[in-house]
C-alpha cells in the first residue's frame, strides 16, 4: 500500500557557460547520487546544459551540437536510474530556437516542453512554444516538443514549465492542473537581488494554492556569467499554498500526493473545463515507500511553524472569544455559569469568558464560576481554581459534591468502595446538574469546557461534562489548550504576574478528571494520559484523520519521523489503535454535542464539520494498524 509520498530533488549544480560536456557530467554525477537516496523526480535549472547566460552563442551550431551530445549522454546514463530527470536545454525545431525542459528517463528522451512566455529582451533568441507540436530527432532519440505534455510517475502527473511561465496571468501549468497535473516542475534562472526573494516565495506559494499542486522550483546559480547579474540558485518546494522547504541543505524532499488529492477533492466546485488535449507520457519509474522521510514532519501540526505560534494562539483565542460574544448577544444573555476544576480546559474557558465579557462591556460578576470538589480533587487544583477565580474578579461559588454523590450511591445501591465507571460518572453528572440548575437560577447559560481531543476520544461523561449550552473549547485540541494558556500567561497585557504564575502552575499540573481519590500524599492519582495515551500523539493522529483523511499506515510513517527519539514504533502503534477504537465507538457522543467554534480548520461538529454515523465500525482502520 502506497503512503502517497513522492521523493523529488531540486538541484542547482555548478555550470560552466557553454561547456555542455562539463555540465552534462555534473548532472550525471548528481543523478547517480540521487539514485542512492531513492529520488523519483530530479529537477535541474533552466538551460542547465549550456548555462542561461550564453547570449548569442545560443545560435551557434557548435553549441547546438554540444547540446545534442549532452542530452544523448544523459539519456544513456539514465538507463541505470529509476528516476525521471528534467534538464534545461535550447532546442532547435523548424529553424526556431526554444528554451526547453527536457524529460529523460530509462534510457529515453520522453519529451521536451518549451517556454511559452518570452520576455521582450529575449525574443532575440527564443520563440514562444505555446503552439508548437513537433517531433525532434537526433542520434537514436525521437521525442515530442510540445507545451501539451504531461509525465506520469506513480500517482504523480507532472507538468513541466520554464521560468516566468509560472507567473503569467494564466500560467501554462494552471491549464495543465485543470487537465490533471498535480506536480509542477519549474526550471528557472532567477536573477538574484536584495529585494526579490520574498516576492518569488509569495508567487510560488500563491501558484501552488491556486493550482492545488506541488511546485518543485530549481533556479540557476553558481557558474553562470556574472557580467551583469548574479543568479540566486534558489530551490523551493511548495504544496497547496505552503512552502515545504526552501534553500535546503539537501537537494531531496518528499512531497505529499495524498494531501494534494484531498485538497482537490475538497474544492467547493468543479474545476473549469478547458478544451485542451494533453499527451500523458509514462516514465516507467517505480515509486517506492521510504521509512525515513526526506521532509520535516512537525510534532504539533497545528503550529507547524513554531516561529508563528504566538500569532496562531492569538488568533485562536480571538476566534473563541468572538464566537462566545456572538452567542451571548444572540441569546441576550449576560450570565455565564462555568465549572472550574483547576485544570487546563476550564482555565482556558474561563479566560475566554473574561475576554468576551470585557469586550462586550459586561460586568465580570456575571460569570458565575463554580468549583465543585469531590473524592479526587487535589489540594493543588482546588487552590489554583479558587485563586484564579479571585484574581479574575468573577462571582465565586464552592459547592462540594461528596455528600450528594454518596446519597446517590445509596439511592442506586452502589458500593462507594468500587471505583468503577459508575463511581466516576456519577460525580461528573452531579457537577453538570449543579451547573445547569444554577444557570436556571441566574438566567444564564452553561459554558462547556471540553476540548477537541476529548471529543475525539469520547473522554467525557455522556450527559455529564459532555453537555453545555456552548462548548467554547470544542475546536481546540488539548495540546493547543496548553499552548494558548501558556501564551496568555506570557503576554502579560491583560493579566497580572500573580495570574500568570497560577496559569503556569495549572499548565504544569497533570491532566486528570480527578474522579478517583488522591494518593496518600494528596496528589493526583488518576492521570488521563496514563489511561488513554499521550495527547500529543492523539492530536497528531486526529489532525491528519480530520484534515486529510489519511490512512493509519501513512499517519504511522509520519508519526515515526515526527516523534523519532520520543516514542518508539510499538508505542506509537499501540496508542494509534486506542485512538481509532475510541474514535469510532464514541461517535454517539459527538452526534449530539453542543455548538462550539471551529478554531483550527478541523472539527467534530455533526452540523457540518464531521459527518459520521454512530454505527460505523473501525475494523478496516484497526486491521491496518495491526499490519503496521
Amino acid at each position: 500500500m502506497s503512503t502517497g509520498f513522492l521523493r523529488v530533488a531540486a538541484v542547482t549544480p555548478k555550470v560552466n557557460v557553454a561547456d555542455c560536456k562539463f555540465n552534462a557530467e555534473q548532472i550525471i554525477n548528481q543523478c547517480n547520487s540521487l539514485c542512492e537516496e531513492k529520488v523519483s523526480v530530479a529537477v535541474f535549472p533552466r538551460l542547465s546544459l549550456t548555462g542561461c547566460t550564453c547570449g548569442d552563442l545560443f545560435r551557434s551550431q557548435s553549441l547546438q551540437n554540444g547540446v545534442k551530445d549532452a542530452i544523448c549522454a544523459i539519456a544513456e546514463a539514465s538507463a541505470q536510474w529509476d528516476m525521471l530527470v528534467f534538464v534545461g536545454a535550447p532546442l532547435c525545431a523548424d529553424g526556431r530556437l526554444y528554451d526547453c525542459a527536457v524529460a529523460i528517463s530509462g534510457g529515453c528522451v520522453l519529451g521536451a516542453v518549451p517556454k511559452c512566455v518570452i520576455a521582450r529582451d529575449q525574443y532575440r533568441w527564443w520563440t514562444s512554444g505555446y503552439d508548437v507540436d513537433t517531433l525532434i530527432t537526433f542520434g537514436d532519440y525521437e521525442f515530442q516538443l510540445s507545451s501539451r505534455l504531461l509525465f506520469k510517475v506513480g500517482d504523480a502527473v507532472i507538468a513541466a514549465e520554464v521560468g516566468d511561465d509560472l507567473f503569467a496571468p494564466i500560467a501554462p501549468s494552471t491549464i495543465a492542473a485543470v487537465a490533471g497535473a498535480n506536480v509542477v516542475v519549474n526550471l528557472a534562472a532567477e536573477v538574484c537581488n536584495a529585494t526579490n526573494g520574498e516576492d518569488i516565495d509569495c508567487r510560488i506559494k500563491a501558484a501552488s494554492a491556486i493550482q492545488k499542486s506541488a511546485i518543485v522550483y530549481a533556479s540557476a546559480g553558481y557558474g553562470e556569467s556574472s557580467t551583469d547579474y548574479v543568479f540566486s540558485g534558489k530551490r523551493l518546494i511548495a504544496e497547496c499554498g505552503q512552502i515545504v522547504e526552501e534553500d535546503f541543505d539537501s537537494d531531496v524532499r518528499d512531497i505529499d500526493l495524498d494531501l494534494i488529492a484531498y485538497e482537490r477533492g475538497a474544492m467547493a466546485c468543479d474545476m473549469p473545463q478547458i478544451e485542451t488535449e494533453y499527451q500523458t507520457i509514462y516514465s516507467g519509474v517505480n515509486v517506492g515507500d521510504n521509512a525515513e522521510l526526506a521532509r520535516f514532519i512537525p510534532v504539533n501540526p497545528y503550529v507547524a511553524d513554531g516561529l508563528k505560534s504566538g500569532n496562531i494562539c492569538y488568533t485562536a483565542l480571538n476566534i473563541q472569544t468572538e464566537g462566545l460574544m456572538r452567542r451571548l448577544e444572540a441569546a441576550r444573555c449576560r450570565s455565564l455559569v462555568i465549572g472550574i476544576s483547576g485544570g487546563l480546559d476550564s482555565t482556558l474557558a474561563l479566560i475566554v469568558a473574561v475576554h468576551a465579557f470585557d469586550r462586550l462591556g459586561y460586568d465580570r460578576k456575571g460569570i458565575v464560576a463554580i468549583t465543585m470538589p469531590g473524592f479526587g480533587t487535589s489540594n493543588r487544583t482546588h487552590s489554583n481554581a479558587l485563586e484564579l477565580m479571585q484574581r479574575l474578579d468573577v462571582t465565586i461559588r464552592e459547592i462540594p459534591i461528596a455528600d450528594a454523590v454518596k446519597q446517590h450511591f445509596d439511592d442506586i445501591n452502589h458500593d462507594i468502595n468500587v471505583h468503577d465507571v459508575t463511581y466516576e460518572n456519577s460525580q461528573a453528572r452531579e457537577r453538570t446538574q449543579i451547573l445547569m440548575d444554577i444557570a436556571n437560577q441566574v438566567n444564564g447559560m452553561v459554558l462547556g469546557t471540553g476540548d477537541l481531543s476529548e471529543l475525539a476520544l469520547g473522554w467525557a461523561t455522556y450527559n455529564g461534562d459532555h453537555m453545555s449550552m456552548y462548548g467554547v473549547n470544542a475546536g481546540v485540541p488539548k495540546t493547543m489548550v496548553r499552548l494558548i494558556t501558556d501564551y496568555v500567561a506570557n503576554i502579560g497585557e491583560q493579566f497580572d504576574a500573580e495570574i500568570a504564575s497560577i496559569l503556569r502552575d495549572i499548565i504544569d499540573t497533570p491532566v486528570s478528571p480527578e474522579l478517583i481519590p488522591t494518593d496518600d500524599n494528596g496528589e493526583i492519582a488518576q492521570k488521563t494520559e496514563d489511561l488513554v495515551g499521550p495527547y500529543e500523539l492523539h492530536d497528531f493522529v486526529l489532525y491528519y484523520v480530520l484534515r486529510y483523511g489519511f490512512s493509519p499506515r501513512k499517519i504511522f510513517l509520519m508519526a515515526q519521523n515526527a516523534f523519532e527519539g520520543i516514542y518508539d514504533h510499538e508505542v506509537i502503534k499501540y496508542w494509534m489503535k486506542v485512538f481509532f477504537r475510541r474514535f469510532f465507538t464514541q461517535q454517539f457522543k459527538r452526534s449530539c454535542m453542543p455548538d462550539g467554534p471551529q478554531v483550527f480548520g478541523i472539527g467534530l461538529s455533526p452540523r457540518g464539520a464531521w459527518a459520521m454515523p454512530s454505527d460505523a465500525t473501525a475494523a478496516l482502520w484497526l486491521d491496518e494498524c495491526e499490519s503496521l
